[in-house]
């Protein structure tokens, strides 16, 4: 048996905040992150639809790019002193990850973060408040996932919870948010979304409900992120809309081992963080030299191929075009091609290897290996992040 699961309700299109006018409820705690959205006049909106709802409106803003699990304990706690009925969070998926966890923690305060880690092992939720997510980037999805992203900082590590229980009871994917977004941003969720298309789709867990939604969302990401990241506002909702299929993909078949290294290199490294769209994009294509090691993968990874156009007489022309059709959308992005070469050269080389048997054995116990159709070694994950750090082709 496997299980599909998505929010209660999704309002899409211009306009569709208003949407907010129509909850039902007493009083709204709404989440967000560094100030783009009031900058824009988005919150505003928000907090004057949900007031025309009849809701007293409470802000927790500030929450920081990879939400830390300090913030979600301060956020937890507010929400435990106002009583919100209603959890509304608004931005990008920092803002909405945290507020998941957040819910969690404010509807059973006893809870402990190592409790939560465990997959799929959260309490039942919805018995002090709803949630209701309103992304402003197009890639992460947790608009309608059962995933969330929280780090720890002090071990150094990014965690991904979980639960079919955090997947929102309303989204709302309004694409006047998205319209706001830089170039660079652009690109990196957009790889993200790709990324978790692709991965869904090659997943030990997709079925016939999730591949639709995968490759619909690895086609349109393909068509319309390049005219995004140049500007174009029509490619702007399209793409608004492809990273939510390609969400609902994810959060039914999982995801890979693009995700796990992602995760644990994110904030592994003292020169910097690695931003997680753009990990993805980096690792993306070496994975899938790897994982096309699996006969059954490769035959999937052939399936995208052709389905976007590309050309070859054989799996193995197939897989090679895919890889370096993503390696060309990268440059064409101005995402680097290396660890390497990541913002100038932030991370450092020595750090990186004297870091490499820890992290890779993080990345194999981590949540998304499990789903991956190839389970590395760690001799394999220590080689496979080396290529990455390296910009070299994975040939075993």
């Amino acid at each position: 048996m496997a299980r599909f699961t998505l929010p209660r309700d999704l309002y899409h299109g211009k306009d569709s905040l208003a949407e907010l006018k129509n909850l039902k409820g007493e009083r709204a705690i709404v989440v967000v992150g560094g100030g783009s959205m009031k900058r824009f006049g988005f919150l505003d909106k928000a907090v004057k639809y949900l007031e025309e709802a009849g809701m007293e409106v409470q802000l927790f803003e500030n929450v920081e790019p990879d939400p830390s699990v300090e913030t979600v304990m301060r956020g937890a706690e507010a929400m435990r002193a106002f009583k919100p009925d209603w959890i509304v969070s608004m931005g990008g998926g920092s803002p909405i990850d945290a507020a998941k966890a957040m819910w969690a923690f404010y509807e059973y305060p006893e809870t402990s973060f190592d409790d939560l880690i465990v997959p799929f092992n959260f309490p039942a939720l919805r018995t002090k408040a709803k949630f209701c997510a309103i992304p402003s980037t197009s890639g992460t999805a947790t608009e309608v996932t059962a995933f969330s992203v929280i780090t720890d900082y002090e071990k150094g590590i990014k965690y991904p919870l979980a639960d079919f229980n955090i997947t929102p009871d309303v989204a709302i994917v309004d694409p006047e948010l998205a319209e706001t977004m830089p170039a660079k941003l652009t690109a990196h969720t957009g790889m993200d979304a790709m990324t978790h298309a692709i991965e869904a789709y090659v997943s030990t867990l997709h079925c016939d409900y999730t591949d639709p939604l995968a490759l619909h969302a690895i086609k349109m990401i393909h068509k319309y992120l390049q005219k995004s990241y140049e500007g174009d506002t029509d490619a702007r909702e399209r793409m608004h809309n492809a990273q939510c299929l390609a969400g609902m993909a994810f959060s039914n078949a999982l995801l890979g081992i693009v995700h796990s290294m992602a995760h644990k290199t994110g904030a592994a490294y003292s020169g910097g963080h690695i931003v997680h769209g753009c990990a993805n994009a980096m690792y993306l294509p070496r994975v899938i030299q790897f994982n096309a090691k699996n006969a059954e993968a490769a035959e999937r990874y052939a399936e995208i191929a052709g389905f976007i156009g590309l050309k070859g007489d054989s799996t193995e022309e197939l897989v090679a075009a895919l890889v370096a059709e993503l390696k060309a959308m990268n440059e064409r992005l101005s995402i680097p091609n290396s660890i390497k070469e990541y913002e100038g050269g932030i991370i450092d080389e020595k750090e990186f290897n004297d870091k490499l048997s820890a992290i890779a054995a993080l990345a194999i116990s981590d949540a998304c290996t499990g789903s991956n159709p190839r389970t590395p070694s760690q001799e394999e994950m220590e080689k496979l992040l080396t290529a990455c750090y390296y910009g070299e082709d994975v040939n075993f």
